[in-house]
């Protein structure tokens, strides 16, 4: 099996050594950057995923994320925040930017090892037949949302949160629900995240945002469009 690889960003050595031992020995191509402008050089040959802190000397990790996020050729590729950046407000910004997962310092070793399995498990996972909606399709041989055939820049969250929904039109799932369908079990986010990961999927869905219907009290469905709304 191809090794995947897997770029650490952090300004702090010692911190990116021992992340680089851990990833290496447990069979991953693992190497550093030590600012988001060195990232973007390495990131010149793709990688699998990034471990990516945020507050660097120059620009930070947020921009970082955010830059790589609107660039067609590095929007597929998985995030994991590393940083002490620990208040609700920064785990939000970190989803809002695109992050997979958000991890605050100090952390242990085995934590970040399980995230990081789990995020590639999610990218990596098996391959379905493609599920539509009229002109809206996923495709989850290559892991992209269309709309009457043109893709959609979706996060790998996005992509999930959106797949689950149109596999079970109809079907409303709690915030719990979605949080323990969708995000790595041993992951721990508030319900909060949810609406701030459908309300970024809805912004991108167009005319199907109407799709995503909000049941007060309950949660979240994929509804067919009435034909006015049409």
């Amino acid at each position: 099996m191809e090794q995947k690889r897997i770029l650490v960003v952090d300004d702090e050595r010692d911190l990116c050594e021992i992340l680089l031992f851990n990833l290496r020995s447990a069979g991953y191509q693992a190497e550093a950057a030590y600012s988001a402008e060195e990232a973007l050089e390495a990131l010149r040959n793709s990688c699998d995923l990034l471990l990516l802190d945020v507050m660097m000397p120059g620009m930070s990790g947020f921009e970082l994320a955010k830059q790589l996020k609107e660039d067609e050729q590095t929007r597929h590729i998985p995030i994991i925040f590393l940083t002490a950046k620990d208040t609700e407000d920064d785990t939000l910004r970190g989803f809002s930017v695109g992050a997979d997962d958000y991890v605050t310092k100090p952390f242990s070793v085995r934590e970040v090892m399980a995230r990081v399995k789990a995020v590639l498990g999610r990218s990596h996972g098996a391959i379905d037949e493609p599920t539509t909606y009229e002109g809206l399709s996923i495709n989850a041989a290559n892991k992209t949302a269309y709309i009457d055939g043109s893709p959609i820049a979706l996060t790998r969250t996005e992509y999930e949160l959106l797949k689950l929904l149109l596999e079970h039109r109809g079907q409303v799932f709690s915030r719990q629900n979605l949080l323990e369908k969708v995000w790595p079990q041993d992951v721990i986010v508030t319900e909060r995240t949810v609406d701030v990961n459908i309300a970024r999927l809805r912004k991108k869905l167009g005319h199907y945002a109407a799709c995503l219907v909000s049941r007060t009290g309950f949660g979240y469905s994929f509804e067919e469009m009435k034909s006015e709304r049409r």
